[in-house]
């Protein structure tokens, strides 16, 4: 929904993303991207992960329209948690195989949350530290993507990470925001611009 929003506002995207809400057209797709930008333009970047909260209140779970099932949101997160807490609980085994090329991107969401395992464990409810673990790998990514690809942007770009909360097909989805930095064509901080968004 809230990418609906943004193309109704500013016209068509362009979709850098991939499971779970990683970029995963990485270094290459941002450089594609950044072709599209008119020389006087700006970018907006939008990122995160997304997760479910159903009509009980469940987090990690969701209604969808036409499914009577309730179901896991956001599955590949879940996926790879529950990947990470076999390791960290010492249940999974440990093996060196590279991961398959047909899900590639899934094997790579589990990677880049394994270090998150202790938080993740330790945390009062799995599904609510979830995406934040996962949004902190995001804009670990995105921060490393837009610096080595600064040099593409004409003229400056705004990055807005958050969370998007899924919800049932009758009610809102939401956007919690945590990051909405204004740069400059060199990748520079110019104006933190979140406090604005939360008075």
């Amino acid at each position: 929904q809230l990418e609906d929003d943004f193309n109704g506002i500013y016209g068509n995207n362009f979709n850098l993303g991939g499971l779970a809400g990683f970029p995963f057209a990485g270094n290459t797709g941002f450089g594609a991207m950044s072709a599209h930008i008119p020389d006087d333009g700006y970018c907006l970047i939008a990122y995160g992960p997304h997760v479910g909260i159903a009509a009980d209140g469940t987090v990690g779970k969701v209604e969808r329209s036409g499914v009577e099932l309730v179901d896991t949101c956001c599955g590949s997160a879940v996926a790879a948690s529950n990947y990470v807490k076999g390791i960290t609980d010492g249940g999974a085994e440990i093996t060196t195989a590279l991961q398959e090329f047909t899900d590639f991107q899934q094997g790579a969401v589990k990677e880049l949350i394994l270090p998150h395992g202790k938080r993740l464990s330790e945390a009062e409810n799995r599904m609510v530290e979830l995406p934040y673990a996962l949004y902190d790998s995001q804009n670990m990514l995105m921060s490393e993507i837009v610096k080595k690809g600064s040099t593409g942007i004409k003229r400056g770009l705004a990055l807005l990470g958050g969370i998007q909360i899924n919800t049932g097909p009758d009610t809102l989805d939401y956007f919690v925001p945590l990051r909405f930095d204004l740069m400059n064509y060199r990748g520079e901080i110019t104006e933190e611009m979140l406090p604005s968004l939360k008075q």
